[in-house]
């Protein structure tokens, strides 16, 4: 019996982790807290978004109902963050182009009319995925520059350490709604 060569795993907890990246020679710090958009996490969920500086909403380009819920995780997402949170629109599993239910087009107007950035990404084959992180982070750290985040101010998620900067990034998962936040040292 042929095997699907596209097996995914679901993530049905709440899983954290923590990531390094380097933005203009500065060591960033990204905390990954990751609830896969499961609607018994939502309370969970909009307790992350207070401290997040970023975060991801991500849907599966191969299940239209994941980008139907969108606009509901959005509204959870701004009605429990910080105003100038940076909210990145991902479209995942690129590498299903023969499953696809939701165009890229249909991704890019969402994003353009919520004003929210975007991409596509593929968990499975890692495209785009560090560039998702990365360009969030570029945004954080381009309004800690501008002073739209008060670095002394914990509560909006970032904290410097005395190196380098920290930021969050919330990532909102398969259906719609993983989360992912973060500090430093």
């Amino acid at each position: 019996m042929a095997q699907n060569r596209y097996e995914y795993i679901y993530t049905y907890s709440v899983e954290f982790g923590a990531r390094m990246i380097t933005i203009d020679g500065k060591q960033i710090k990204l905390q990954i807290w990751d609830t896969a958009g499961q609607e018994s996490f939502r309370s969970i969920t909009r307790s992350y978004y207070r401290g997040a500086a970023g975060a991801l909403l991500v849907y599966d380009i191969t299940r239209r109902d994941t980008f139907n819920h969108l606009t509901t995780w959005l509204e959870d997402a701004r009605q429990h963050s910080n105003s100038n949170m940076v909210i990145m629109l991902i479209g995942n599993k690129s590498d299903l182009e023969s499953r696809r239910e939701v165009k890229k087009e249909e991704g890019e107007a969402f994003a353009r009319e919520h004003g929210l950035i975007f991409m596509e990404t593929s968990a499975k084959t890692a495209s785009n995925v560090e560039e998702a992180f990365i360009n969030t982070a570029k945004e954080i750290y381009e309004k800690i520059q501008e002073g739209v985040f008060d670095i002394n101010n914990e509560a909006n998620g970032i904290k410097i350490g005395p190196q380098h900067a920290a930021t969050n990034a919330t990532h909102a998962g398969n259906q719609g709604g993983q989360q992912a936040g973060g500090g430093c040292c």
